[in-house]
């Protein structure tokens, strides 16, 4: 189930989306709303140059996608 996007929840999305701890498969399950669509609301909410930013920092990032991070665990026992 997808949550109404208030001006609350699209803080809260960011401040999850920023997080290195948690993955966007989280979020989904938290929200409702998939990668791409955070990608889309973190593009329309800030500035150029922090999405810029961002999208660098969690390019291929592991723990930005947990299927990514168990199977790498399942790779390396």
């Amino acid at each position: 189930m997808k949550l109404k996007l208030t001006e609350g929840l699209i803080s809260s999305i960011i401040a999850l989306a920023w997080a290195d701890d948690i993955s966007f498969d989280r979020i989904k399950k938290e929200t409702g709303f998939t990668e791409s669509e955070v990608i889309a609301i973190m593009r329309k909410n800030l500035k150029p140059k922090s999405f810029i930013n961002w999208r660098k920092r969690v390019y291929g990032r592991k723990s930005k996608h947990e299927k990514r991070s168990r199977l790498l665990e399942i790779t390396l026992r």
